[in-house]
């Protein structure tokens, strides 16, 4: 395929982000949950059998567009019979489905592209096309509902749906951040959409009283 070179590229770029960082992601193989650090308690004897794996990035463009990609990748860590695909080998890709949006400053979306590489059924790839229904909304309030409506249900796919969530967050994160690199400038003036979106954001604590003060409204 013409962007399997382009894919693969990044996706070596990804694995080698994800091992820099200590993170387990089961491409050619299905690292041992010994070997995962992670700063939760210690768990009771257990065995790994599932892995998904969320990857997001966001880019800007030459053209002052944005991109923001992501990929979805479901492992087993066993082996197992698919009546579409034969037997799907521990480490071997459920599903592995990509997602690049094209958003413009305003965060009205310009293109989708959707890519399905690996899904355990031979229907799948064909409902990707579906997803450019997306193109002229604007993440923003009633996004979800946007969403629901027009690729809810069996107008749509489970996996690729769930991808827009960290998505439209990543957008904001790097459209956002992209504005105030710029020398001179400037974020519209208007409440950004991540206030009261959780404890640390909320209005009126310290975090927005010191970052966002023309927004604050605690005492």
């Amino acid at each position: 395929r013409a962007m399997l070179s382009q894919r693969q590229s990044l996706n070596d770029l990804r694995v080698a982000e994800l091992a820099f960082a200590g993170d387990a992601f089961y491409m050619d193989a299905v690292p041992p949950p010994s070997e995962v650090s992670m700063p939760l308690s210690e768990p009771v004897a257990r065995e790994a059998l599932h892995h998904r794996a969320i990857e997001c990035h966001g880019f800007r463009r030459d053209d002052g567009l944005f991109d923001i990609e992501a990929r979805i990748v479901d492992t087993k860590t066993y082996a197992f019979d698919n009546s579409h695909r034969g037997e799907i080998a521990p480490g071997e890709a459920v599903h592995d489905m990509w997602l690049r949006l094209t958003i413009d400053d305003g965060f009205v979306i310009r293109a989708v592209e959707a890519v399905t590489d690996a899904a355990p059924f031979a229907v799948c790839p064909a409902i990707t096309p579906a997803f450019a229904k997306l193109e002229g909304i604007t993440l923003g309030r009633g996004w979800g509902r946007e969403v629901r409506q027009r690729l809810g249900g069996i107008n749509g796919c489970t996996h690729l749906v769930e991808l827009l969530r960290p998505v439209a967050t990543v957008a904001f994160q790097t459209i956002w951040s992209a504005r105030k690199a710029v020398p001179g400038g400037e974020v519209p003036k208007t409440k950004p959409p991540y206030l009261d979106q959780c404890h640390a954001l909320a209005s009126d604590g310290d975090v927005v009283r010191e970052q966002h003060p023309e927004w604050y409204t605690g005492d």
